[in-house]
């Protein structure tokens, strides 16, 4: 966890695990749930294995809708969710998000290190 937190960067604490959140007789689990001192706002980081859903995208911005209304105080910026997945459509994040936003972020992530090559080809683009 402490590797996680440095990746992120400074300001970050880490608040929950697995934190739930239920209305309707219905509960459902946030991966991670960080604060950001310096940004002043909840940081919610959501883990999928495989390809990135419009159902993902949907239940993170819920999740965010929840935190907004029903968690941060009044003098705190709006809550940022961040999707981590191993594969996405750039045009499935596209049309489910609105054309405005500036809260919810979906990205890529690898388990493995790829190749010097590929490296390399990644920092000339």
């Amino acid at each position: 966890m402490e590797h996680f937190l440095l990746e992120l960067g400074t300001g970050f604490t880490f608040v929950a695990r697995q934190n739930r959140i239920s209305f309707d007789e219905k509960h459902f689990k946030i991966d991670l749930v960080f604060y950001n001192r310096i940004l002043k706002c909840f940081v919610l980081i959501d883990l999928k294995i495989g390809e990135l859903k419009h159902q993902d995208i949907g239940q993170m911005q819920m999740y965010v809708n929840y935190y907004d209304r029903e968690v941060k105080l009044s003098d705190e910026n709006r809550t940022i969710g961040i999707i981590l997945c191993q594969d996405k459509s750039e045009a499935v994040v596209q049309f489910t998000l609105p054309e405005n936003n500036e809260q919810i972020f979906a990205s890529k992530y690898s388990t493995v290190l790829a190749s010097k090559e590929k490296l390399k080809q990644l920092i000339e683009e």
